[in-house]
């Protein structure tokens, strides 16, 4: 996940990332989801679980050797999985607006752009009790 800032960034600043200091106490109650590959890892993304229903998606990041493979639509999906399990009926995230391949694929995935704030593009997906 840090290297996939880093490559976007060009630069990583530690301090911008204090809840990867202590996953399990940033994300105790909701989940964090590591992808594993021949013993690496290879994606991550983590669900908070937010009052009236909502979950927020956060964290997703595939190795960029692993785009396109499936990683991150397993990663959403077992996502989605989990936060109607908990009682769910919405979900939303944020994406930064340059990172069109990240938009591209959210929206590709039943999610739909609510609003743009600042340099960030956020999203909503409804989840009804039946869906995938």
């Amino acid at each position: 996940m840090l290297t996939g800032l880093e490559e976007h960034w060009g630069t990583l600043d530690p301090d911008k990332n204090p809840d990867l200091d202590d996953i399990a106490r940033a994300y105790g109650h909701g989940r964090f989801l590591v992808a594993e590959c021949d013993g690496e890892i290879v994606g991550t993304g983590a669900l908070l679980l937010d009052d009236g229903g909502y979950g927020r998606i956060v964290r997703m990041s595939v190795a960029q050797e692993k785009r396109r493979q499936g990683v991150a639509a397993a990663i959403l999906n077992e996502l989605c999985r989990l936060a109607r399990q908990s009682g769910c009926t919405h979900l939303t995230l944020e994406t930064t607006a340059t990172w069109t391949n990240a938009i591209q694929f959210y929206l590709n995935n039943g999610f739909t752009i609510t609003h743009h704030a600042g340099d960030n593009v956020y999203f909503r997906r409804n989840l009804p009790a039946n869906s995938p």
